[in-house]
């Protein structure tokens, strides 16, 4: 198993974000940084200043300012759709790549929760075997019997994937149903 106790004053994970938006491809780096831009306050307020500034030219309240996208608008909303459209991409690739990382924290999670069990097993083991020295003779203990068993793992996989192949019916699903025996006919 190695010693992954060794850690001379650093942490023991780095930062799986931080390494792997490193390597990360150049569209999902710019999609991040274009989401970060996209969440703050200034490219809020930038985009009020540009709706408020299309709507006063095109209604004609600046003077000096010929309209070009006169009420309602239209440009202007073609505009906004297709923004929106590209605005929501950005969110995709940044989410995809965020679920990614929620997976590989929670595997790591998982791998840390196993060798954390492991040693409190044997812990477990150890103080048992203390115990029944100190008592001269074997120590009945039920309880400690079955916490000092080793977990099935496999037994904990199929159970999950039982679970998931008996999950409720969506929402979707029931809907897509008497559509499906309509269209069959």
């Amino acid at each position: 198993m190695g010693n992954i106790h060794n850690l001379k004053g650093t942490h023991l994970v780095r930062s799986f974000e931080a390494s792997e938006l490193k390597r990360a491809p150049f569209y999902v780096q710019f999609a991040d940084k274009l989401r970060s831009y996209f969440g703050s306050v200034f490219f809020l307020l930038l985009n009020l200043a540009f709706f408020i500034a299309w709507a006063l030219i095109n209604s004609g309240k600046i003077s000096g300012l010929e309209p070009f996208d006169p009420f309602p608008f239209l440009l202007l909303s073609v505009a906004v759709s297709t923004y929106a459209i590209l605005l929501s991409i950005v969110v995709l690739i940044s989410q995809n790549r965020e679920s990614q990382f929620a997976g590989l924290r929670q595997e790591l999670q998982l791998q840390v929760n196993l060798i954390t069990e492991r040693e409190i097993t044997k812990v477990l083991k150890i103080l048992k075997e203390l115990r029944e020295e100190v008592k001269k003779g074997k120590v009945t203990d039920e309880e400690l019997d079955e916490m000092i068993r080793e977990v099935d793992l496999s037994y904990i996989e199929r159970k999950i994937a039982e679970q998931l192949e008996n999950k409720e019916e969506t929402l979707g699903q029931s809907v897509a149903k008497p559509l499906e025996k309509l269209f069959k006919k």
